[in-house]
């Protein structure tokens, strides 16, 4: 795909002019104001995590179509002019908005899985266009976001629509305050005891299968999570990780 040609060519050329991002900040909105908005009138948070009004948005699509066509209206060359922090927000956010079309596309649905077939995950569809190209959700996540950046905490920002994923925030990311961001997204979803806690009788971490799946990004597994949990002491201590059950329930806001 010339997409992922792409980004071979140009990684060090954008990285090295990104630093300062003067070309880009005149003509895309680093705010993502815009995907704020749609997240404010959809994602209502419930304890540490969030569900989303499905039915609201399926039915008012207007201001998501929009803000993902700015998206996809930026060139490749434009996006490796964007700093560092901006690229790694476009991407998170692209993932995020671009997830919910594929919701409302197909919804009613009760499962994220419900889409797609037995040779295609939903994440596997080229169901939208960045930089010129068809694009899916998995080329972002695992072609971009984790290939190009050394950033564990994305995990812990995409949304996958789903029950046990870490929840959809109601504020865009933006790179002015991304590392703020990512962490309080990772200590929130960390000190979820639904989908992670400590089983203090057996000195077990029952956490997620996101840390099984994807444990290769992290340099210490059970470090990073103990550094990220709240009045868990581990100095003393030696925990062995057991992995949950994953909830592929759609997160979707149920109104009784």
């Amino acid at each position: 795909m010339r997409l992922v040609v792409g980004l071979v060519i140009f990684i060090h050329i954008g990285f090295c002019f990104g630093e300062t991002g003067t070309h880009s900040n005149v003509v895309f909105d680093h705010s993502h104001s815009e995907f704020t908005q749609v997240l404010q009138k959809v994602v209502h948070k419930q304890a540490r995590a969030s569900r989303v009004d499905y039915v609201r948005l399926t039915q008012d699509s207007d201001g998501l179509l929009k803000y993902l066509a700015t998206l996809s209206s930026v060139s490749e060359r434009q996006f490796y002019l964007f700093t560092k922090p901006q690229q790694l927000a476009f991407l998170i956010n692209a993932y995020n908005g671009y997830q919910l079309k594929l919701v409302i596309d197909h919804y009613p649905i009760k499962s994220i899985k419900d889409v797609g077939n037995f040779f295609r995950s939903p994440w596997d569809i080229e169901f939208f266009q960045l930089f010129g190209d068809d694009v899916s959700l998995n080329l972002i996540e695992h072609g971009m976001l984790r290939e190009q950046f050394n950033e564990p905490r994305i995990h812990f920002a995409v949304n996958c629509a789903s029950i046990s994923c870490p929840p959809l925030q109601r504020v865009a990311f933006q790179a002015v305050q991304l590392d703020e961001q990512l962490e309080a997204a990772t200590v929130n979803f960390l000190n979820d005891e639904s989908v992670n806690r400590v089983d203090p009788n057996s000195s077990r971490l029952l956490v997620s299968k996101i840390f099984d799946w994807y444990g290769e990004d992290f340099d210490d597994v059970t470090g990073f999570i103990l550094s990220k949990m709240q009045g868990v002491e581990s100095s003393n201590q030696t925990f062995k990780l057991d992995y949950l059950d994953y909830d592929w329930g759609l997160n979707q806001l149920v109104i009784e």
